[in-house]
């Protein structure tokens, strides 16, 4: 449904941290369907870990984050190039259940929960092949920049 030179302009993210390769699925004000193909030419590999190499915790959790945001923005009928961006500020029921390594495809799925006042809350998972990879619920704030 959306190439990487449709979500670079719903995203200000570049390399190496834009973490969203295609979304397949997008119904604006409630759900998006996402991916990331995992390749053991990421840069985190060198370091994260060189002898068995596994995706941070923290990378799944933003590119998570960056799907909800293409789903935000999207919603609002936004860009950041009119000026806004899209912080990611907190996160609840965070669960990790497996690991992601080198040649996964990583699911990105976000629901939309609730929006007051700019700031969103979102119900995101992360899969591998159907197995549960990770669960949140995040919060995100529209802000001008």
């Amino acid at each position: 449904m959306m190439n990487i030179n449709e979500i670079r302009q719903y995203l200000p993210h570049r390399y190496p941290f834009l973490l969203v390769d295609r979304v397949t699925e997008l119904t604006e004000g409630e759900s998006i369907v996402a991916y990331k193909n995992v390749t053991v030419n990421e840069p985190f590999f060198n370091g994260h870990f060189p002898d068995h190499p596994v995706m941070p915790g923290v990378l799944i959790v933003e590119a998570m984050a960056q799907a909800a945001g293409i789903l935000g923005f999207k919603t609002m009928g936004k860009t950041p190039q009119d000026g806004s961006i899209y912080y990611f500020v907190g996160s609840d029921k965070l669960r990790f259940k497996r690991p992601v390594v080198p040649g996964d495809r990583l699911q990105l799925e976000a629901s939309i929960l609730s929006e007051k006042r700019g700031i969103w809350k979102f119900a995101v998972k992360a899969t591998v092949d159907g197995a549960l990879v990770s669960s949140a619920t995040i919060l995100c704030a529209d802000r001008k920049v």
